[in-house]
């Protein structure tokens, strides 16, 4: 189930969903990020790339949850865990974390350990059930203020 009552697993998005093409299909040079800016935490640690990429000249964009139908999602899965479109694909959850680093040089490193046999299984169970769940109940909880 892509994004019914669990998580969604990315992996069985196609490579060009339909609605993916006008916006996205095209840019197979460039990173691009969706995340919540309404998250506090996510803000704060995608501000700190989106200056890092400034800085260095890299072919990374950052959309907000605003573009979430650009990208094939409503705004409540965009918000569920980091979305990130690199080479031709849509990844999700840890997998879009390892993308958006090994695309940036300062934190190659963190992609590759976080890929590690024994370390990938701790990170993804990290994130995807721990993290992102937690970081989703608090932004319906800002929903509903």
């Amino acid at each position: 189930m892509i994004f019914g009552g669990g998580w969604p697993d990315c992996g069985e998005l196609p490579p060009y969903p339909p609605q993916l093409t006008p916006y996205l299909a095209n840019m197979t040079d460039e990173t691009r990020v969706l995340y919540n800016q309404t998250c506090a935490v996510c803000r704060f640690e995608i501000d700190a790339y989106r200056r890092q990429t400034a800085a260095q000249g890299l072919p990374i964009r950052f959309d907000r949850m605003d573009r979430a139908e650009d990208w094939g999602l409503t705004p409540d899965q965009a918000a569920r865990q980091l979305h990130v479109w690199q080479g031709g694909k849509v990844l999700c959850g840890m997998d879009a974390f390892r993308a958006l680093w090994s695309a940036m040089p300062r934190w190659r490193w963190l992609a590759e350990v976080t890929g590690w046999p024994l370390i990938r299984p701790l990170a993804d169970v990290a994130y995807g059930r721990v993290a992102a769940p937690l970081l989703y109940r608090a932004h319906l909880n800002r929903q509903k203020r």
